[in-house]
């Protein structure tokens, strides 16, 4: 039987947070863009993926703490459920006494059998049926439904681009069907998309559980996120930085020129307004560029001896503010 704790390697008094981290790191290790062909790989990435969806939903947990589900999520069948036996875990009895009672005339819960001639294992399963039947599920909290069908989760590498503009991406989900995923502009690394009644079906008839679709995005070989900005270095010519001038500069929206002042020096940095990532409510971000002049090569010896001429005919002297030891 398969025990989530031990699936993820995380101790039963975990913290949230801890099982969320502890799964992450798995998927991405066992993930199997990163091991193609790995049945093993695969395998163990189903695996770690059903136990998050368990340990992950704190209703959930508390069942399979108190031996009401097992580590697949299936309710515990047969005589006692875990309640009164070998080894049980005695808070089970605790929370569910009333309605034992209600179903053997009490003496089930308290002697852990039946009295008088009293239930016998098929009584004790359609008490359990109705135990289930009575759980509320999240989205109904209190209206008696069937419990909802069991979330999954997958992970969905999209390009930069995608996640800062927004697209359309389609994903393999672990049931086998293939899903449209809409990526809002500004999606970030590790940002949770809930695809609302795509998850499993409920056993009961209750509601379908959702799809979370977990987003990683690229990194781009020119810009970089930092919150809603966007960071790049340009780089520009001497000439460029000695007299200033109009340059074209790489945007998410496209190309745009912008001007730069004469006498500008490796790290300084120009604001563009506005052409950052989109927040909620659609305002953006901005862009940041810094500029890096790339003085000539060894192999420009036309503008190295220009320099040299320019360098001869009019010298001048850098104010250095670095004190020698």
């Amino acid at each position: 039987m398969n025990d989530p704790y031990r699936i993820l390697n995380v101790r039963r008094d975990a913290s949230a947070a801890e099982i969320k981290s502890a799964y992450r790191r798995l998927a991405k290790e066992l993930h199997p863009d990163r091991n193609p062909g790995d049945r093993r790989a695969e395998q163990r990435f189903r695996e770690a993926t059903q136990a998050y969806e368990l340990l992950g939903d704190p209703e959930k947990r508390a069942a399979y703490d108190r031996g009401l589900i097992d580590g697949d999520g299936k309710p515990r069948g047969g005589f006692g459920f875990g309640f009164g036996g070998a080894g049980a875990d005695p808070r089970a009895r605790s929370g569910f006494e009333t309605i034992f009672e209600k179903a053997f005339g009490g003496g089930f819960a308290r002697a852990g059998g039946s009295q008088g001639g009293g239930a016998g294992p098929s009584d004790l399963n359609s008490a359990f049926e109705e135990l289930l039947k009575g759980r509320q599920s999240r989205s109904g909290a209190g209206t008696g439904r069937a419990l909802r069908g069991a979330d999954v989760r997958h992970r969905l590498e999209v390009d930069f681009m995608t996640a800062a503009r927004g697209g359309r991406e389609r994903v393999l989900i672990r049931n086998g069907r293939q899903l449209e995923v809409d990526v809002p502009a500004g999606t970030s690394d590790g940002q949770v998309l809930r695809l609302r009644g795509q998850g499993n079906a409920s056993p009961g008839g209750g509601p379908a559980g959702d799809a979370l679709i977990e987003i990683a995005v690229r990194p781009h070989p020119h810009f970089e996120r930092r919150g809603h900005d966007i960071h790049l270095e340009l780089p520009v010519s001497l000439p460029e930085a000695l007299l200033g001038g109009k340059v074209k500069v790489p945007t998410i929206d496209g190309a745009v020129r912008i001007a730069i002042a004469p006498g500008a020096n490796s790290g300084q940095t120009l604001r563009l307004r506005g052409k950052g990532i989109a927040f909620a409510d659609g305002t953006r971000g901005d862009q940041l560029v810094r500029l890096v002049v790339m003085l000539p090569g060894p192999g420009e010896q036309a503008a190295l001896g220009a320099l040299r001429r320019v360098a001869e005919e009019h010298p001048y002297e850098v104010r250095r503010e670095v004190e020698t030891a």
